[in-house]
């Protein structure tokens, strides 16, 4: 999701004013508000589900990205010698 500028950018002023405008803003569009203070980004407001599907995501690429590594520098196992290991017939 991409950010967008004229809507997703608050300042830190507008938070402390009405943080369920926001909060209910970023549940609603799925998309992360940049908070600035004096025009500099100082933090990021996501909704929590998203945040979890987020993280989910990239461990799963992190996961998928290390396999991969492995198969190219041949550490790699057979289905006989995983099974072998972890003690499954």
């Amino acid at each position: 999701m991409a950010t967008k500028f004229s809507e997703d950018v608050v300042p830190l002023s507008d938070l402390k004013i009405n943080p369920g405008k926001v909060v209910s803003h970023v549940s609603e569009t799925h998309r992360p508000i940049l908070l600035t203070s004096r025009g500099r980004g100082v933090a990021v407001v996501q909704a929590l589900k998203d945040y979890e599907e987020d993280a989910g995501q990239r461990a799963f690429m992190k996961g998928v990205v290390e396999g991969l590594m492995d198969i190219e520098e041949g550490r790699e196992l057979s289905l006989n010698e995983v099974k072998k290991r972890l003690g499954i017939e």
